[in-house]
């Protein structure tokens, strides 16, 4: 189909008056289409939302992804509609352990899905350098606010990515007091960039 008979197909069928440039910039990537004209271009197509969109990112795209309407989504999660809404459009995720736990179940989402729809990278990434530098047990409480996870399961991991930074400090440590390439603090320093992909494949992998 060109991009005319998209325009045409979402004017007939569901009212949208949506130019053929439009559509074309939309095939481009250029700008994106709102829920209710995404939904339509996926009637005109014959196809689902999701077969639209590439790998969802954002709490909207997974939502579209799933076919459900931000209300619905609300009331499965235990929000309001307006409440709901303002998280999706500014990125922010707010809801409580209950919520959150429930928005994942909902909406499908991994663990690193969930991190990086509800813009919460940055404040986990902060939260493990702490808690592998310092007690990691003090961080239990605050990184089960942030995550749909079981606390059992959490202690586990944190109790092992706290041993294996640990360990790269004293085997810095134990190479000439401070000086070479391993005595620099390199290892500690690279460990904790990448801390929370090393997260996810533990947490991944835990029983």
């Amino acid at each position: 189909m060109a991009p005319g008979h998209v325009a045409y197909g979402l004017r007939a069928q569901y009212g949208l008056v949506v130019a053929p440039e439009t559509v074309l910039a939309w095939e481009r990537g250029e700008i994106s289409p709102s829920s209710v004209e995404l939904t339509a271009l996926a009637g005109v197509l014959w196809c689902s939302p999701g077969e639209l969109l590439a790998e969802p990112v954002t709490l909207r795209e997974h939502r579209i992804s799933r076919g459900l309407a931000a209300d619905d989504l609300a009331r499965r999660i235990g929000l309001d509609t307006a409440s709901y809404q303002k998280m999706e459009d500014t990125g922010r995720w707010r809801g409580n352990e209950r919520q959150s736990a429930a928005l994942a179940s909902v909406l499908g989402l991994t663990l690193a899905q969930f991190v990086t729809a509800t813009g919460k990278h940055e404040e986990l990434a902060d939260l493990l350098r702490s808690a592998v530098t310092t007690r990691w047990q003090a961080y239990v409480k605050p990184l089960g606010k942030l995550l749909p996870i079981p606390k059992p399961h959490l202690e586990r991991v944190l109790e092992q990515l706290h041993g294996e930074y640990q360990s790269r400090m004293v085997a810095t440590l134990s190479w000439g007091g401070g000086q070479g390439e391993a005595g620099n603090g390199d290892s500690g320093r690279e460990f904790l960039v990448g801390i929370v992909d090393r997260f996810w494949h533990v947490a991944g992998g835990a029983a």
